[in-house]
């Protein structure tokens, strides 16, 4: 077979803006407003034009001799993976998406592999790709060839140009309104995402910010060590736990604990790639980066420096580089517990095994970080044991958007009840020890869509991210030792969590005054026990 350059360039630009466009031309029909009258005709005329446009170009430049066919398969195939995901979980393509498919591991891209999205990447991508290999690709002159492709993108130009002007008036508020629009723009979106996560990373060469340097801790006086177990949940929305109203008996065992949940917490990301080392960050959300996050001290070196000793035990899939410094980290994957693991991944009471041992060597002050698996998706009925099927049937799937609203409801239900197991489990272990002040708290990363308005998963923007991806579960617990030497009063708190509103921003100074670390850093306005404090902390 034979085409010619300029042939190859038209029709790959209509292949890509149509085709390998689907999510974005469902969201258009979905927001464009459909009158009469010859503006609104040409203004829906341009629009697939504004998006081959910068496609025709990119060709235009790619399509020569020895790159254009490794290029176009590299894009095409590319191309078919991100249509994929935007037309069928609604997801939305950025830097922290990027970021977030950069970070993944094998265990995590093979969870996302399923016959749909082969199917689909192998027709819409593949294919083509084979048949652009097969064809010999027929190219002019060096200078006539140029001249062609300079006159045609004048040509486009030209005739976009007198559409967007003859069209301002519906493409103003269009754009003004659908800003979110450009990040399901397939193929520029993933461009224009690689190209600043990677240049983001190397400006990220600098001197590690130390934040640690006038922590010291200053306790109240009394005879007890302090042991705090912050159980960071993974994907777990608000939604869906009994303590914050959900109808569901999700919450058995917690619900019988002696436990504060609260109410309204919005976390900091919708990926775990920005939550988890968000979390553990000084700055709060308005001022994070990613980026100056690697770079820079966080809650765990603070307590390092005040004397605390920092445990991390892992069962997701990295801490994000937070737990770089800490005194102990452990990998329940690479411990592999045959109990509870299977060589790919854990479930989460892996983490439980190590709890009773280091609960009964606690040699001075302990921070212990459980990094959970949680509810991660999209095979949500891989992190539970048959043991807590309690909900059926299930959506035994990664395609879960094939499944039905109850069956994939049902099976994120019992994530949650796992993970009630899990952090009730933890609040046991500690109340056998009250020589200890010993406190537990869970909060989520993120939270997850689980079908609403045809969106799954999570990572989504955040100003365009559904409550489901943000509002998060918060749940503390301490033993009387801890309420009493940390002069908590527990009703007051109580009242608190279920009238006021948090974010992740209060963490990190809150598990500084509760682990009562003194430190420029600390912002007693963002402590959540401040205001329940019987007695004012640093005063002795």
């Amino acid at each position: 077979m034979r085409i010619k350059s300029h042939w190859l360039i038209l029709i790959a630009s209509v292949w890509f803006a149509t085709v390998l466009n689907l999510a974005l031309w469902r969201f258009v029909i979905d927001k464009i407003e459909v009158e009469a009258g010859i503006t609104n005709f040409l203004f829906m005329l341009s629009l697939p034009l504004v998006v081959m446009a910068p496609l025709y170009i990119l060709f235009s430049i790619i399509v020569v001799p020895y790159l254009a066919k490794p290029l176009l398969a590299l894009l095409l195939i590319t191309s078919a993976a991100t249509n994929y995901f935007m037309f069928e979980l609604g997801v939305y393509i950025d830097v922290d998406m990027l970021r977030n498919t950069f970070e993944t591991n094998t265990r995590e891209a093979l969870d996302l592999l399923t016959w749909s999205k082969v199917l689909w990447v192998a027709g819409l991508g593949v294919i083509p790709a084979a048949l652009i290999a097969a064809t010999k690709i027929e190219y002019g002159i060096f200078r006539v060839e140029l001249a062609k492709r300079a006159g045609s993108v004048l040509l486009l130009l030209a005739v976009i140009s007198g559409l967007l002007v003859a069209t301002f008036g519906h493409y103003a508020p269009f754009v003004r309104n659908n800003r979110q629009a450009r990040k399901i723009i397939n193929t520029q979106n993933y461009i224009y995402a690689a190209t600043k996560y990677f240049l983001d990373n190397k400006k990220a060469k600098r001197e590690f910010v130390n934040i640690s340097y006038d922590a010291k801790h200053v306790p109240f006086r009394d005879p007890h060590r302090t042991v705090l177990v912050l159980v960071l949940g993974e994907t777990a929305r608000a939604a869906n736990f009994q303590l914050l109203g959900y109808g569901r008996e999700t919450n058995p065992l917690l619900s019988k604990q002696d436990v504060i949940a609260f109410r309204d917490v919005n976390a900091c990301g919708t990926s775990t790639a920005v939550s988890v080392p968000c979390i553990f960050a000084h700055t709060g959300r308005s001022d994070f980066s990613v980026v100056a996050a690697r770079h820079t001290g966080n809650l765990l070196d603070i307590a390092q420096a005040a004397g605390y000793r920092v445990i991390w035990l892992d069962n997701d899939d990295g801490c994000k580089g937070v737990c770089a410094r800490a005194d102990v980290v452990k990998r329940m994957v690479e411990i592999n517990d045959p109990k509870h693991c299977d060589g790919k991944f854990c479930r989460d009471e892996a983490l439980l095994e190590h709890i009773p041992g280091l609960l009964k060597n606690i040699e001075q002050d302990t921070l212990i970080v459980l990094h959970t698996m949680g509810s991660h998706g999209p095979t949500y009925y891989k992190r539970y044991p048959d043991s807590f099927r309690k909900f059926a049937p299930t959506c035994d799937t990664a395609s879960i958007q094939k499944c039905s609203r109850a069956e994939l409801l049902n099976t994120y239900d019992n994530t949650i009840l796992y993970t009630d197991f899990i952090i009730s489990s933890v609040i046991d272990m500690l109340k056998k020890h009250p020589e200890y002040e010993a406190g537990m708290i869970y909060i989520s990363d993120h939270g997850e869509s689980l079908g609403e308005n045809n969106v799954y998963l999570h990572g989504l923007p955040y100003t365009i991210a559904p409550k489901e991806q943000t509002h998060v579960p918060k749940i503390i617990y301490m033993n009387d030792t801890m309420k009493r030497w940390d002069y908590i009063d527990w009703e007051c708190l109580r009242r608190d969590a279920a009238t006021k509103s948090y974010t992740h921003d209060n963490l990190f100074h809150s598990v500084l005054g509760l682990l009562e670390i003194k430190s420029k850093k600390y912002k007693p306005a963002l402590d959540i026990f401040k205001p329940c404090r019987t007695k004012e902390l640093f005063s002795e």
